[in-house]
Formats: C-alpha cells, structure tokens, sequence
C-alpha cells in the first residue's frame, strides 16, 4: 500500500483528495494536516511514502514544511509532491529545491493525481522533461548564483555529462540516443549520480546541475 498524508489548509480539498485516493485499491490516505507544523509533526509520526502539500497555508507554508521535511534524516524515504493553484506559481522552483519530487495544479484530472502519487512514490520524480524546461526557463534567473558543489569531483566525466543533460530535462531514453548507449546504462548513470550527490531524486538532479553551472538560462535560446 501506498500511504498518502494530504496538507492543505481547506478543508473541502482534502476531503476531495481522500476520497478519490481512498478508492484505489493500493493507495491508503493516512493522515490530514491543515497547516504545515501539522504535516511535520504528522511525517515524523505517520512516515507515510507521499504526501500532497498545499504551497500557500496559514502559518507555517508548505515550502518552509517541504525544506524542514525534507532535510530530515529520519524522513528520507518521504516523497513530497507540491499542489499549486498556477502550474508556474513562484514558489515552485524553490520547493523543488527544497526537496519536493514535484508539483500538481490542483484542478488536475483524477487520473493524473492517481498516477502522479505512484510515480513519485515508486522514486520517480514528477518532472516531465516539458515542465522541467519551463520550470527552469522562468525562474532560474531568480535563484541564487551558480555555486560547484564538492561533491561534483566525485563524478565521473561521463555523470556529470549525464547530469548536465538531466538538467536540461531529457529523459533517460533521451539520454540514451544522445550518448548512443542503452536506457539502462543511461539510468545506470543517472543513478550513481544520484548517490553521489546524495539527491533524493531526478528533481534534485536538475537542482543541481542547475546550481553547479552545467546548465544556464541560456541553454533554451
């Protein structure tokens, strides 16, 4: 069973949450949290494998209970998907930075919520490569300067062109065209990039090839 925890300060959205999640048959709704203290103290209580968290609540938002959640030890098995009134709302490129697998308007279609909690649940991230361009393309000059992280010398020449290329939103099997190599050894990479740079998923990925300068706002002109 997936176990979902649902953070959202209304009320009426959760209880339309849990009802369509509650009526699939590996999908278990474990916990509500009406602000973001509440989804904190429920993820160390409930260590549920998503949660759907509201990005604007009273008190203390969701970006703020993403970044604490996030860089939580105890909690690093927790996959937090961010729900969003606007598909580019201004906070989401930081809550992806904080260590969100990802984010749904909330007026998306049933079937697409149903799917976005088992992808991100099965460690996925739920960045598509159309979203990650247009993610990084609107926000990416608002966040900080580039900085190399140390951990980037522990790549290999070959991860940090797969980083790069993660980065600029191509999928694995894109990845795998490029490098005339197999999806699997193109997922292979990905993943030991992964470890390497202790990314909780494909979306610290982009994070980080970001942030270390591999890809810059300019690669989309």
């Amino acid at each position: 069973m997936i176990r979902v925890l649902l953070a959202d300060d209304q009320a009426l959205v959760r209880a339309g949450f849990r009802a369509l999640l509650a009526a699939q048959p590996d999908i278990e709704v474990v916990g509500e949290a009406g602000d973001g203290e509440e989804a904190i103290a429920d993820a160390r209580r409930l260590r549920p494998d998503v949660i759907l968290m509201d990005i604007r609540m009273p008190g203390l938002d969701g970006l703020e209970a993403t970044r604490r959640i996030a860089s939580d030890e105890r909690l690093g098995e927790v996959r937090i998907v961010i729900l969003t009134t606007f598909e580019l709302d201004e906070y989401v490129f930081e809550a992806v930075r904080g260590g969100a697998s990802g984010f749904l308007v909330k007026d998306t279609e049933p079937v697409e919520l149903i799917h976005a909690v088992r992808v991100v649940a099965d460690g996925d991230a739920l960045l598509s490569p159309s979203v990650t361009r247009r993610l990084i393309a609107e926000f990416a000059t608002r966040t900080r300067p580039a900085h190399v992280s140390p951990r980037l010398n522990d790549l290999t020449d070959r991860e940090r062109e797969v980083l790069g290329l993660v980065g600029e939103g191509l999928s694995n099997e894109e990845i795998a065209a490029r490098l005339v190599v197999s999806p699997a050894t193109a997922k292979t990479h990905v993943s030991r990039a992964m470890v390497k740079l202790g990314a909780r998923d494909r979306a610290q990925l982009v994070v980080h090839a970001y942030e270390s300068g591999l890809v810059r706002p300019g690669w989309l002109t």
